[in-house]
């Protein structure tokens, strides 16, 4: 199990924008986080003293993002990732800030090369589903556009 210093140090979300608390297992295909920070006032992605239910997004993200670090060779530097796409969202509430359970955050890794990856996310407390979908990640997107604008090697 990880706790939040230990998940902190293996993203690139930190203080209060570091959503996950702990990391309850983790196999080289899924993740499984909890957090109570959509809990706290304080929440960085509260709109008018709520937060959103698109905001479970968000979590799942950085529970992906997490994976990621943990699957990825010993001592490899972190590689930055970019959300290109989400689909298949269902939400089942309307808000993450009135849940008075933890956040059960899963992330399932479906496919994908060194380039690109697709994972199936869930965001659920108390076992009752909040937020469901799939999202597709693009690592170091900045080298793949340098390869295909210039054919060399990134």
């Amino acid at each position: 199990m990880l706790d939040r210093q230990a998940i902190a140090a293996r993203i690139p979300h930190q203080a209060d924008m570091c959503l996950l608390d702990t990391v309850l297992d983790w196999t080289p295909d899924a993740i499984r986080c909890t957090s109570g920070s959509h809990r706290q006032p304080g929440n960085p992605l509260c709109s008018d003293t709520q937060l959103g239910i698109a905001a479970g997004i968000e979590y799942a993200a950085q529970a992906m993002a997490l994976h990621g670090g943990l699957i990825a060779d010993a001592g490899a530097a972190p590689r930055q990732g970019y959300l290109v796409s989400v689909r298949g969202v269902s939400f089942h509430a309307m808000r993450l800030d009135d849940q008075p359970d933890d956040l059960l955050i899963e992330a399932e890794r479906l496919s994908g090369d060194a380039n690109q990856v697709l994972y199936r996310f869930s965001v659920s407390a108390g076992g009752t589903p909040l937020v469901e979908g799939r999202a597709a990640v693009v690592l170091d997107a900045d080298a793949l556009e340098h390869k295909a604008t210039t054919g060399e090697p990134s």
